[in-house]
């Protein structure tokens, strides 16, 4: 069983960092509205890796065995140091979370402000906790 854990934590990292190499990459674009509609769905995707990497680390590590919600994984992460920052990721959950249900323009161009100035420095922390982890 933990052998399991800990290979379903490895993919996950790795498909955490291909995603977080992506948005990377996107960040570098120009930001036109095309480029930013792909920053935004790219910022979707590796919030999505970031917070089920969490979860799996924290059942590898034997601290959770179910299945929770991405704040509750957030707020586990915070309170066992894989992130440093819980309120920024709690805001960065809900960023997530206005994007997947409707779409504004000043909403939209808001969130990839906050992607660039403050959102990529979290996911970039997070992928330093993973590459030292195990």
């Amino acid at each position: 069983m933990v052998w399991y854990l800990m290979s379903r934590f490895e993919e996950r990292k790795k498909d955490y960092k291909n995603a977080l190499n992506r948005l990377r990459e996107a960040l570098q674009e120009e930001p036109t509205e095309l480029a930013i509609d792909g920053i935004l769905h790219r910022f979707e995707f590796t919030f999505e890796l970031a917070w089920k990497t969490i979860k799996d680390y924290l059942e590898y590590m034997g601290i959770s065995d179910k299945t929770g919600s991405p704040r509750e994984n957030i707020q586990l992460g915070f309170k066992h140091g894989i992130i440093s920052d819980g309120e920024l990721w709690i805001e960065i959950m809900l960023a997530r979370n206005s994007l997947a249900h409707i779409y504004d323009e000043q909403q939209s161009r808001e969130v990839y402000g906050n992607i660039k100035s403050k959102y990529i420095m979290a996911f970039e922390a997070l992928d330093k906790v993973f590459d030292n982890a195990l």
